[in-house]
């Protein structure tokens, strides 16, 4: 049974549909057919916010490894991570059945769900976001266990996150915040019927899983040769096949994908710009 739930909004400040999202529910209440669940919702890094950046030393996000918790902060966001360990955790012990962490990309995914386990229950909720948002991508990062993972939602005892974009850092768009809105709903509402033991029977679904990160050709400086691809960008979760357009060089040529066909994501996200992270990668599979 999920019975205590945390939702959180601003991980990284200018991600403004989960702060925007979180702040309502603050100033409102949760919906109440969800009033039979605890639920918590809080912001994580409020000075990011206030800043209205994705963070201010060190990406929040990338603090909750248990080596990271374990040693002392180095940074203001070391320091918040250790905070929230405290409030939501401790990580691998903690009083929170489930956290859901909402955040925003600028590249076209639509909205997505972000689960870190295909186990019983992620499945189900896997195929219960299909059947209720037939256009969300599930996308599944299971390459190491979960309390490897460095995010934020590993704290609680489950931990998912939720994705959607295209959005523009530091701005709100109403289509995106209605997916968002729309995807945080539609997970309550199945941990409802899991907590009460009628979710019903549903079919297998579409998913993507996390094979690795696509870097930018660099020259021996460290600068970056090539963009984007026109046809490859905005093609989130589209097949990418091989000799098809990857990065379009700035010296004019063009190159092209070599390798077994693969569906891109996080294509041109704007917050992997300084790491020179063109896209991520993912195989088609089923839940």
């Amino acid at each position: 049974m999920l019975q205590k739930i945390a939702i959180v909004g601003g991980t990284h400040g200018n991600e403004m549909s989960g702060i925007q999202l979180v702040s309502n529910w603050i100033r409102h209440g949760i919906p109440s057919v969800y009033c039979d669940m605890d639920i918590d919702c809080l912001f994580a890094n409020t000075d990011a916010m206030d800043a209205n950046v994705r963070f201010l030393e060190e990406d929040l996000n990338r603090q909750f490894t248990p080596q990271k918790l374990a040693a002392a902060p180095s940074c203001l966001e070391a320091r918040i991570a250790h905070e929230l360990n405290a409030k939501l955790g401790p990580k691998g012990a903690s009083d929170y059945d489930l956290v859901i962490d909402i955040h925003n990309t600028t590249s076209s995914m639509g909205a997505t769900l972000i689960i870190l386990e295909a186990d019983e229950f992620h499945v189900q909720l896997a195929r219960y976001v299909k059947k209720h948002m037939p256009e969300a991508n599930i996308l599944v990062e299971d390459e190491k266990p979960p309390q490897e993972h460095p995010y934020l939602c590993t704290l609680g005892k489950r931990g998912l996150m939720i994705e959607v974009g295209a959005q523009p850092q530091g701005l709100l768009r109403a289509d995106v915040y209605s997916l968002t809105e729309k995807m945080a709903e539609v997970i309550l509402a199945f941990v409802q019927l899991y907590n009460q033991q009628s979710v019903p029977a549903l079919p297998p679904c579409d998913a993507f899983r996390f094979i690795e990160n696509i870097s930018y050709p660099l020259d021996q400086q460290g600068q970056r040769l090539a963009m984007i691809h026109p046809q490859l960008q905005d093609s989130d979760f589209d097949a990418l096949n091989e000799n098809m357009p990857v990065f379009q060089n700035f010296d004019g040529s063009v190159e092209q994908w070599q390798g077994d066909t693969v569906y891109p994501h996080f294509v041109n996200e704007a917050a992997y710009h300084k790491l020179h992270v063109a896209f991520a990668t993912a195989n088609k599979t089923q839940l």
